[in-house]
C-alpha cells in the first residue's frame, strides 16, 4: 500500500537520528547492565504513590501500520455491511482518500501503530498525557474519577479517562469523529466508538497493551487486539512535519 510504505519510509529515516540526539547523556533512572547498555528486563518502576510509572518513550512492534487487526483469525473482525464495503474500497484504492494524507490528525488506536515513538509522562497523579511524535498530537487521560462527557465534541484523538486495575491501566475512550480509520487499510471507526486499552508493564522495558474495539455502528461485536510497546529508554521525540512542502497525496491515485 502506497501510504504505508511511504509512512515506513519516513520512519526508517528518524530510527537511527532518534536515539541519537544527545549521545553523551545517558538518560538518567535507567538501570543499566555491567557493561553499561540499558537493562530492559529490569523491574518495572513505581511512581511515589506506589502505582507503576508507565513514563517513558515508547515503540510498538512493527506490522500493525496496515492492519490493526493482523493477528486476529478471520471472523475475530465482523463489519456490519456498509462499513465491509468502505474498507475493501479503501483497501482496493491503497488509501487514496486517506484523511493523512493531507496532514489530518490519526486519531486513536491508529496513532499507538504507525512506525513513530510516542512519550508517556505521569503529569499528576490526576492525570496522564501521552506526546505522539506523529502530525504532533497528543493524548489527555484524566485520572481524578471524572466520567466520559455525555455530549462530545467530536476529535480524532476523542476523550479519555483511566483508573488503575491492580498494575494495568485501564484506559475509556470516547467522542471520537464520525469517518476515522483505525489503520492504514482504513478499518473504519464512527462516532460510535469505544476504546478500552489496558497498558501492563510487566518489565522496565516492555508494556502489554490490549486494545478492544467496541463499536456497533461498525461492527457486529467488539474484538480486541494485544500489542507489545518497547521501551527507547535512549530516545526522545524529534520533530515530525506533515504539511510543510507535502508532496506526497497527489500521487494517492487508488491504482
Amino acid at each position: 500500500m502506497r501510504s504505508v510504505m511511504i509512512v515506513c519510509l519516513a520512519s526508517c529515516l528518524v530510527w537511527g537520528p532518534l536515539a541519537a540526539q544527545w549521545v553523551t547523556f545517558p538518560t538518567p533512572g535507567v538501570p543499566r547492565l555491567p557493561d553499561g547498555k540499558p537493562n530492559l528486563a529490569a523491574p518495572a518502576p513505581k511512581t511515589p504513590g506506589g502505582t507503576p510509572d508507565l513514563s517513558g518513550v515508547w515503540m510498538v512492534g512493527f506490522g500493525y501500520t496496515g492492519n490493526l487487526a493482523r493477528d486476529l483469525a478471520p471472523g475475530e473482525v465482523s463489519l456490519q455491511p456498509w462499513a465491509a464495503q468502505l474498507y475493501q474500497h479503501r483497501v482496493s484504492t491503497h488509501g487514496a482518500d486517506d484523511p493523512q494524507g493531507r496532514c489530518v490528525l490519526s486519531g486513536v488506536p491508529r496513532e499507538d501503530v504507525v512506525p513513530y515513538p510516542f512519550k508517556i509522562m505521569h503529569t499528576t497523579n490526576h492525570e496522564i498525557v501521552i506526546l505522539y511524535e506523529a502530525l504532533h498530537s497528543y493524548r489527555q487521560i484524566f485520572m481524578d474519577g471524572r466520567a466520559l462527557p455525555k455530549d462530545p465534541n467530536p476529535s480524532w484523538m476523542g476523550y479519555s479517562i483511566g483508573r488503575w486495575d491492580g498494575d494495568t491501566l485501564v484506559v475509556n475512550s470516547a467522542g471520537f469523529v464520525g469517518d476515522n480509520w483505525l489503520d492504514n487499510n482504513g478499518h473504519p471507526g464512527t462516532e460510535s466508538l469505544h476504546l478500552t486499552g489496558r497498558f501492563h508493564r510487566r518489565d522496565f522495558g516492555h508494556i502489554d497493551l490490549g486494545v478492544t474495539v467496541d463499536d456497533p455502528k461498525a461492527y457486529t461485536k467488539p474484538w480486541t487486539v494485544h500489542l507489545g510497546l518497547t521501551l527507547m529508554p535512549e530516545g526522545e521525540l524529534i520533530e515530525y512535519v506533515c504539511d510543510e512542502n507535502e508532496k506526497d497525496f497527489k500521487h494517492l491515485v487508488g491504482k
